[in-house]
């Protein structure tokens, strides 16, 4: 199924041009403290497994809706940052994605974090950081986190997946570190819906692409992933808890590049969907970007 989140968190599940307005299926109901993790996620596979009467629930347009980000909190955003060889060489040939580092494994390098203030839908806006700096678009297949998991190993993995998502890795080139320069409100794009395991055969053998102004920019496939979807599971929850709701960006392919005020990026994931988004300029002079 692909679930979505609209209009103000309506959740609906996606057919056709349709959307199937299921929220009253989910307990919205919240206690403080809160669980850690997305409350609507953890639901998510009881809701599917006990079936829906699809039929008798409310409708409306895929069209006449505003699309949100089908992930409303998530507890943490994870990144895999070079798990791509094609990307670590085109990183390492240019100064201004190394800043003067030199990538070699992702195991070298390791995980990073994205705040979760970065988190937008497919129907927003990217707001540049930085009106002087560099920003670059960065397409990836996108894992959702369905249940608790800590020590997962990679057989198992598969197990704690809520669904996946097309994801927009934006970035800020310069000398801080990742979780700075990745963190900047409307830097994590998710979209345009979750779509659930059953749905996807092989997460490892899907085709990914990003256009800007209709010029492609990025192309590849998930195979190519140094580690995949189940062993970087294993390889997060080796050091975190993770939650209902935590995203894992599995990592961009080669052929990131800037994008700039009134730019428009098209990015897909085969079987999963297609998102459309535009880059708008910056709001405000960014502190320390002198």
């Amino acid at each position: 199924m692909k679930f979505c989140r609209f209009n103000h968190d309506r959740i609906g599940v996606v057919r056709g041009d349709l959307i199937h307005d299921v929220t009253s299926l989910f307990d919205r109901q919240l206690s403080w403290p809160t669980a850690p993790g997305d409350t609507i996620i953890a639901q998510l596979p009881a809701v599917h497994a006990a079936g829906m009467d699809i039929a008798n629930m409310p409708t409306v347009a895929l069209t006449d809706v505003r699309l949100e980000s089908p992930v409303a909190n998530p507890n943490k955003i994870i990144g895999a940052p070079v798990n791509y060889h094609a990307h670590i060489a085109e990183a390492n040939a240019d100064s201004e994605i190394n800043s003067g580092r030199t990538y070699t494994t992702l195991k070298a390098y390791g995980l990073f974090l994205k705040a979760n203030s970065s988190l937008i839908g497919p129907q927003d806006d990217i707001s540049l950081a930085f009106a002087d700096r560099r920003t670059d678009h960065e397409v990836e297949l996108v894992v959702v986190i369905g249940k608790t998991a800590r020590h997962v190993s990679r057989d198992d993995a598969f197990g704690y997946i809520a669904g996946y998502t097309v994801g927009l890795d934006m970035t800020v080139r310069g000398q801080e570190v990742p979780s700075y320069r990745k963190s900047p409100d409307g830097y994590c794009v998710l979209g345009p819906w979750l779509v659930t395991p059953d749905e996807i055969e092989n997460p490892d053998k899907l085709k990914l692409s990003l256009t800007v102004n209709g010029e492609n920019r990025q192309s590849a496939n998930t195979d190519l992933l140094i580690l995949g979807v189940a062993r970087l599971i294993e390889y997060a929850s080796a050091v975190y808890t993770l939650y209902p709701g935590d995203i894992i960006m599995t990592g961009t392919p080669a052929g990131v590049g800037p994008v700039q005020a009134g730019d428009v990026i098209e990015a897909s994931v085969e079987n999963v969907g297609s998102l459309r988004i535009s880059v708008i300029p910056a709001q405000s002079t960014v502190v320390g970007s002198e």
